[in-house]
């Protein structure tokens, strides 16, 4: 059997230095089955993290849907087939009726190339506004939305952030309405620097949930006051629902729905069709015809009739097996839990979420100072135990836990317990 260290020197020779991989120890995972991974020694690891298997890992229906659609036909978009405007139409049932078209891609960082792109198309103007805790994928255009690591020569001069919202350290310093109002000002001083520098403003792109800052508490009509100040200067909002979206937040199918906003467009992917490479752009039908008319875009892999299969069965599997209601059900259950540890255990500053995406922020003090190596200690105490979750948001002081959808109470019970024992176990920051 091949050592974890001769994998990681095959890796680094064949797909180059910095291949990010989680755990101090990389886990090396040979199947998947549901909620379950398995690694190459065969033990088991119960998945608290990864949404792209939204419905389980390797649910039967999606794996009959790839099979049966592959070996029948497999081709690109410049030839007809049904299976793309049967599943677009069953798509944007899901979402509001000035969303009915849709661009088939094959990942997030697509996805939301083209939607900077469709903003120009729309509104004639360059100027994009995101915060600067965002991950919106990794394109040349996109990585520009991202300051984890800043792109070579600088920013583009039509890129401008805005501090992520936090709920716990909220820019006002209190909560609630002058939190928003806060935002809300970041947003106007954005939009005034880029209608100064003669770039207009195309867009404001978000995540809704605010996935990648942490998720945090934030009530409906937060961005209200923001979304208006880019209309007002001629730009759309991109809703980024690769995360939150398809029922995962419990309350509602899109992350946008429950902030209370209407997007111009959407953008979707790592969960759409349970790990088979699918994204897509939602638009309003004149929207993308701007697009269309100003780039001629086409995508040989876009849309072909295995991948529209394979999201198509995702689509009716939500349906078939109540996932959105389970979300919110389990997912209740879960900060049940988290806020019961909460009281045995100060250092869980905050507990938070919506659905299956909630995590717990662990904290130094009162004053809710982030404790981020107690964080990572904690996510690497539990994959000793046999699960598997992560950090992130402010300096990654917050458990990242996002289950596939068909996460139950008694995995949560597991779950529970688990970061109960190594809560006790590791030493106190």
């Amino acid at each position: 059997m091949t050592s974890t260290s001769d994998l990681l020197a095959r890796r680094d020779r064949l797909l180059g230095p910095n291949m990010s991989t989680f755990y101090r120890d990389p886990v090396h995972i040979v199947k998947g089955e549901g909620v379950w991974l398995t690694d190459v020694d065969g033990r088991r690891y119960l998945d608290c993290y990864n949404n792209v298997p939204h419905v389980g890992h390797c649910h039967p229906k999606v794996v009959e849907a790839i099979a049966q659609q592959a070996a029948t036909l497999n081709t690109h978009t410049r030839y007809l087939h049904e299976g793309i405007l049967d599943y677009v139409e069953a798509l944007t049932a899901k979402f509001a009726d000035h969303l009915t078209s849709a661009i088939m891609v094959c990942s997030g960082s697509e996805a939301n190339d083209v939607a900077l792109r469709m903003a120009e198309a729309v509104t004639g103007n360059k100027g994009v506004i995101a915060t600067d805790m965002t991950y919106h994928g990794n394109t040349a255009a996109v990585s520009q939305l991202s300051i984890r690591k800043p792109p070579i020569g600088g920013y583009a001069t039509h890129i401008r952030h805005v501090p992520a919202p936090d709920s716990v350290r909220p820019l006002s310093g209190k909560p609630g309405a002058e939190f928003a109002a806060a935002f809300t000002a970041k947003v106007e001083q954005a939009v005034a620097g880029l209608q100064a520098s003669g770039h207009g403003v195309a867009s404001l792109i978000i995540c809704p949930f605010f996935a990648n800052e942490g998720f945090p508490d934030l009530p409906r009509g937060f961005l209200d006051g923001a979304v208006k100040a880019v209309r007002v200067a001629g730009g759309v909002i991109i809703a980024d629902e690769v995360q939150p979206g398809f029922g995962r937040i419990g309350t509602h199918w899109w992350g946008h729905e429950k902030i209370g906003i209407a997007p111009e467009i959407v953008t979707i992917g790592k969960p759409m069709a349970n790990g088979h490479p699918v994204a897509a752009v939602i638009a309003g039908y004149e929207t993308l015809s701007a697009f269309r008319h100003a780039f001629g875009y086409f995508n040989t892999f876009g849309g072909n009739p295995v991948s529209c299969a394979a999201a198509m069965a995702v689509l009716e599997i939500i349906d078939e097996e109540g996932l959105v209601a389970n979300a919110l059900d389990v997912g209740n259950y879960a900060q049940k839990g988290l806020r019961e540890l909460q009281a045995q255990f100060p250092v869980i500053g905050n507990v938070r979420g919506s659905g299956l995406f909630f995590g717990a922020e662990m904290v130094l003090d009162e004053q809710m100072t982030p404790a981020s190596d107690f964080t990572l200690a904690i996510v690497e105490g539990m994959k000793a135990k046999g699960i598997l979750l992560n950090r992130l948001g402010h300096e990654y002081a917050t458990l990242k836990i996002r289950p596939p959808m068909v996460f139950s109470r008694e995995n949560v019970g597991f779950l529970i317990n688990a970061l109960g024992d190594v809560l006790q176990e590791t030493p106190a920051p």
